[in-house]
């Protein structure tokens, strides 16, 4: 089972797999910022894992 399953419709959308991406990884530098580091590696850990499974692992049939 897949945490991100990037053939769901919700994907298809190139600008959408990048926001989910931009969002995951620009909260890491917000608590990065704030001095909570334990939530920076979480949050950096699921940016990272969005970017490769919806940007650099997925071949999308069309993009928008």
């Amino acid at each position: 089972m897949a945490l991100i399953d990037p053939a769901h419709p919700f994907f298809r959308p190139r600008w959408r797999r990048v926001a989910v991406v931009a969002a995951c990884v620009g909260w890491a530098l917000v608590e990065v910022v704030t001095g909570s580091p334990g939530w920076a590696m979480l949050f950096g850990a699921a940016g990272l894992y969005a970017a490769y499974v919806l940007l650099f692992n997925d071949k999308p049939e069309d993009s928008e």
